[in-house]
């Protein structure tokens, strides 16, 4: 599986290339960008033999592969390689009967982790794959999944994947929102979690001497360094216990949050709790105990006039502030 895994990190490396109808790629070029690639996805050092790159060359043209118009240029003594067809790109040809192969034999691996304890997120990721192979077969989309296609930072999750497998210090580039200029962060990675379609990295910083969380659409560039990997004494599942979303402020107690629910959302709110700690909810009233923080605010405020805070009077401050804000930012544009 590894091996399939590596090949078609190399062919999309090859792709893009081919593809590049503005520079001119020779054999040692595509052995050092397909080694690149390969050592950034697995974080530590990849070569690719010219041998390699011949063969991969000869299946990517092949038709068992993705019948691709590779051809190659004379230039002096030396040969360069590129797409005959300008707007050819292995991305937009369909699956090949090895990919096929390899996303079943995905499949069946899952199929046998379905009823093992703790493996309960495998049933959304199974359906997923089985839809992508459907779709593939019958032309025909039954089922889609929440994505944001446009999310900046994706292509930093599996490089720093594998930096938190690796234990291996990084050094990242990030820009915040509002920040004037960029950044540069030591950092021992530790966790990647996912919340509201954004992707988010804890790591210690090593110059503040904290546990940070860096959302990836702020990263500009991932590299590893030579400092001492910091080693995790975090446990991320406490951690996350007492919050809704990813912002803890570890000086902080959880508190009872006591809401009031409008009859049209009880049974969303029953069907689909807010937080881990929510209790039945009785006479349209329920309680969470969590930490205060911006995500449980925007959770609060999401649902408009069906959700009231009734209790603790910092929470209920909080919101009527916001909501002050915002009604005041419709007044002056309904005068304007």
């Amino acid at each position: 599986m590894a091996q399939n895994k590596n090949a078609q990190i190399r062919y999309k490396a090859l792709d893009k290339c081919f593809s590049n109808q503005f520079k001119r790629f020779y054999i040692n070029d595509l052995i050092e960008y397909c080694s690149h690639i390969l050592s950034e996805h697995y974080a530590q050092e990849t070569t690719v033999s010219r041998r390699q790159i011949f063969d991969d060359m000869d299946f990517m043209k092949s038709e068992a592969g993705f019948d691709a118009p590779i051809e190659s240029f004379k230039d002096g003594r030396k040969v360069f390689y590129r797409y005959s067809d300008p707007e050819f790109t292995i991305l937009k040809k369909p699956l090949n009967p090895a990919e096929m192969a390899s996303l079943q034999e995905a499949l069946e691996a899952l199929n046998r982790m379905n009823n093992i304890p703790g493996f309960d997120w495998v049933n959304s990721l199974q359906t997923k794959l089985q839809s992508g192979l459907n779709q593939e077969k019958q032309n025909q989309q039954i089922i889609s999944f929440e994505e944001n296609e446009f999310l900046k930072g994706l292509q930093f999750l599996n490089p720093l994947y594998q930096f938190i497998v690796n234990q291996q210090c990084i050094s990242i580039i990030y820009k915040g929102f509002n920040a004037d200029r960029e950044n540069v962060f030591t950092v021992s990675p530790y966790y990647l979690k996912q919340y509201n379609n954004r992707w988010f990295l804890f790591g210690w910083n090593h110059k503040e001497n904290y546990l940070q969380n860096f959302p990836l659409d702020r990263i500009l560039a991932i590299d590893s360094c030579k400092e001492v990997f910091i080693v995790n004494t975090t446990d991320f599942k406490e951690y996350f216990f007492d919050i809704i979303g990813v912002s803890n402020d570890l000086a902080k107690d959880p508190v009872q949050v006591k809401i009031k629910l409008s009859d049209n959302i009880v049974g969303y709110i029953e069907s689909k709790p807010l937080h881990g700690s929510q209790k039945k909810i009785i006479d349209n009233m329920t309680t969470l105990k969590v930490k205060l923080n911006y995500e449980l605010e925007s959770l609060i405020l999401f649902f408009g006039e069906n959700m009231t805070v009734l209790e603790p009077p910092e929470l209920v401050e909080k919101i009527k502030k916001r909501l002050a804000e915002t009604n005041n930012n419709y007044q002056c544009t309904s005068t304007a």
